[in-house]
């Protein structure tokens, strides 16, 4: 885990070496580190996920948001595109196969590949109380969102 954290920071910082805290973490200095990138973020239209694809969009990439709901896809586009943001978007629920393809096939036709994976979205199989859960239900939920085969 350490491992994967400090190359994260090590992708994310190295373009900036010389940048005060201050010039990182306001963004200023920094539109177009990420420039000619594509990110694709699940679960993207709302809460940490739309955050995640906004920050990436502002440094540069073109990112590709999700959600399970057109309506989420489409409000979190025109949010972002009204900023002025490279963005793009397909219906996507990481459970289903033919759903991952979707969205991996519009990574490639609106971007021409996919540079940087956020799995951020993941299925909740557990409906009523935790009480008795099969491992396998535990296991599924964070799972899910790892596979885009």
């Amino acid at each position: 885990m350490l491992r994967a954290a400090a190359w994260v920071h090590w992708v994310l910082f190295r373009p900036c070496t010389g940048l005060s805290v201050r010039m990182i973490s306001s963004g200023i200095d920094r539109k177009g580190v990420l420039a000619n990138r594509v990110a694709v973020v699940t679960g993207s239209t709302d809460g940490i996920g739309f955050s995640i694809a906004r920050r990436l969009a502002q440094d540069g990439a073109h990112v590709v948001v999700s959600s399970r709901k057109q309506q989420n896809v489409d409000r979190a586009m025109a949010a972002l595109q009204g900023e002025g943001l490279s963005v793009t978007g397909t219906v996507c629920h990481v459970g289903k196969a033919e759903d991952r393809e979707r969205l991996v096939a519009t990574a490639l036709e609106h971007g021409g590949g996919v540079d940087f994976l956020v799995c951020n979205a993941a299925v909740n199989p557990l409906v009523g109380s935790t009480v008795g859960a099969s491992e396998q239900v535990w296991d599924k939920g964070p799972h899910s969102g790892l596979s885009l085969q």
